[in-house]
């Protein structure tokens, strides 16, 4: 079946770029350096928590985010934790830098925990996060599933997570894993709010980079890139060599979201698999394009 793409809707794209948050490692401060210019002030700039970075190296990742003017929104690896000492050390280590207002709590790649914090579920009910200044908590959402936890048991995991947020007195974020499908997406934020859940909605789509790259990280994270899926996203898989970029995700994703009112606060967060200077230069020329 064609994928028919509905009516472009540019006030309703603008509302979905403006805002919006982007993501760097602990090794990128270079990059955010020669892109800082193209990035708006008050930029949400995630910090991962990578098993081949240390505590150095995210702090100041952190700290620069923060002396740029940006917001820092470092990650919190719970199942990277060897012990609840470490986690303390990072967020001590981070509010010396001004710099755990905002964090992600996820619970992280390795399939045996390193120590006591299975899950971003246990970080956030150890009541440690606020201890050290935490206000707003942003966790995992996953639209197209997860390869290794059934769906049923990750809508489980968004609901006490919403609610041990709620409870702790914090704010909360969703943040998508990334998409190419604008139809699992639109699913999965009604399926969201069908549940009583209102909070903001960041929807993660990678910025512009090259397709070999962008086909890697899909399967290697369990992302839906089959040939119909990513023709829809706008490549094809047998011209590797090129480049793409979420042009028309974002165009479609902001007119089906105007067409439902009950869709609530979408934004975007870009995974700058390009860098962060193609990322926030290709949010300024769409920006620009449709103003």
């Amino acid at each position: 079946m064609a994928h028919t793409s509905p009516a472009a809707n540019d006030a309703a794209s603008l509302r979905l770029v403006d805002d919006y948050s982007l993501e760097m490692t602990g090794k990128d401060i270079p990059g955010l350096e020669q892109a800082r210019a193209t990035i708006p002030a008050g930029t949400k700039i995630n910090v991962t928590f990578l098993g081949n970075e240390d505590l150095d190296m995210r702090v100041a990742a952190s700290k620069a985010v923060k002396d740029m003017g940006f917001i820092p929104v470092p990650h919190i690896s719970a199942r990277r934790l060897s012990s609840q000492a470490q986690l303390e050390e990072f967020l001590g280590r981070l509010q010396e830098v001004g710099a755990t207002e905002h964090v992600f709590a996820v619970g992280g790649d390795p399939a045996e925990p390193e120590g006591p914090y299975p899950d971003s579920l246990s970080v956030i009910r150890s009541g440690i996060l606020q201890k050290y200044g935490v206000k707003e908590v942003s966790i995992a959402g996953y639209p197209e599933g997860h390869p290794d936890i059934p769906n049923d048991v990750l809508w489980r995991h968004l609901e006490d997570k919403s609610a041990a947020l709620k409870d702790a007195g914090l704010d909360a974020v969703i943040l998508t894993q990334f998409a190419f499908d604008t139809d699992p997406v639109t699913t999965w934020i009604q399926g969201v709010r069908d549940r009583g859940i209102e909070t903001e909605i960041r929807i993660g789509t990678p910025g512009p980079a090259g397709v070999k790259r962008l086909i890697g990280f899909a399967r290697r994270f369990g992302v839906g890139a089959n040939a119909m899926i990513v023709k829809k996203y706008g490549f094809s898989l047998t011209n590797l060599m090129g480049t793409a970029g979420p042009d028309r995700f974002v165009t479609d994703l902001a007119a089906l979201l105007a067409q439902n009112p009950t869709s609530g606060d979408v934004k975007l967060h870009f995974y700058t698999f390009g860098g962060l200077l193609a990322t926030s230069q290709w949010a300024r020329d769409y920006v620009a394009a449709r103003s």
